[in-house]
């Protein structure tokens, strides 16, 4: 029987990259300095920073609201209605009882009357749903945390997103892409400050986070996400995992260390301005969602 390297009684959680058996209380106290670390290593949040949390009524993105509460700074949640049917209620639901535990703020922004629901903007834009998802989310995000005084947007991407998109742009060389893979992303160009304190921590210690949290979060995934590339890339990487303990962590680690510097260097900054519809930083005269909602318009 494993006993808790800090107390002695019975070990709840293993950790086999760290060799660490602790109890349910050790766990989160755990948990919560790592997130901590991960803060202080990247220079993310200061405490007297306004912080928006995007929830998703997952485990990862729920986990890391509470901690940031319990680490002591102020954090309210924004939860996007993606229009997904049953699936994006209980997602939101989930997020509505979880802020009923903290006095924090819930901001809901609804695609249903913001543009469309997802499942319909898929059939008038040919790009993949995540692709469309990604972009409308991102949009919605930085526009909700400027205009709300926000001025640190925070996501629940874990070391498994990480290492899956890191080994998916390394294996394509996709340059681009791999320079701007950085746990924080400054402040600039219309833009808000996003960080990502969970970087370092996998889904699963997430989910036990949550699981011995009590917190109530939504199990299932999207249903757009069936067949995406990415849960073949983390399905290989945790087979990995499973043999060599701390795998994941090793690569993204070591991406960061050692070659994300370089990387860098040669960045070249885009130019960007504001569209000229919304005012919000785009690349191009008007940007994606205002492409995207006059696509709507003249379905309709």
């Amino acid at each position: 029987m494993r006993k808790c390297v800090k107390c002695g009684k019975k070990a709840q959680v293993y950790l086999p990259q760290y060799r660490l058996s602790l109890c349910a209380e050790h766990y989160l106290e755990w948990y919560e300095n790592r997130v901590e670390r991960t803060i202080r290593e990247f220079n993310m949040i200061k405490k007297e920073d306004r912080v928006l949390v995007a929830v998703s009524g997952g485990k990862d993105s729920l986990s890391l609201w509470q901690a940031l509460n319990k680490l002591g700074y102020s954090a309210d949640g924004l939860y996007i209605n993606l229009g997904i049917g049953e699936s994006s209620q209980k997602s939101q639901k989930a997020c509505e009882e979880f802020v009923k535990r903290w006095n924090r703020e819930l901001h809901v922004v609804d695609l249903r009357s913001e543009i469309l629901p997802i499942p319909q903007l898929k059939e008038i834009d040919p790009r993949p749903a995540c692709s469309v998802c990604g972009t409308v989310k991102r949009y919605y995000m930085n526009k909700v945390a400027r205009e709300k005084g926000y001025n640190v947007l925070a996501t629940g991407h874990n070391l498994d997103d990480e290492s899956a998109v890191l080994f998916s742009n390394t294996l394509s060389w996709n340059i681009e892409y791999l320079r701007r893979q950085y746990p924080v992303l400054p402040e600039g160009d219309g833009f808000v400050k996003k960080v990502k304190p969970l970087c370092k921590l996998s889904e699963k210690e997430n989910a036990l986070y949550a699981f011995l949290s009590g917190i109530d979060f939504v199990e299932e995934e999207c249903p757009f996400a069936e067949g995406s590339t990415s849960i073949d890339y983390k399905l290989y990487l945790s087979a990995l995992e499973e043999r060599m303990p701390g795998t994941k962590l090793r690569f993204y680690s070591e991406f960061l260390r050692k070659m994300h510097p370089i990387l860098k260097e040669s960045e070249e900054k885009p130019t960007l301005q504001k569209c000229k519809i919304c005012q919000e930083p785009s690349s191009s005269e008007i940007c994606a969602v205002c492409r995207l909602k006059e696509k709507v318009y003249i379905q309709r």
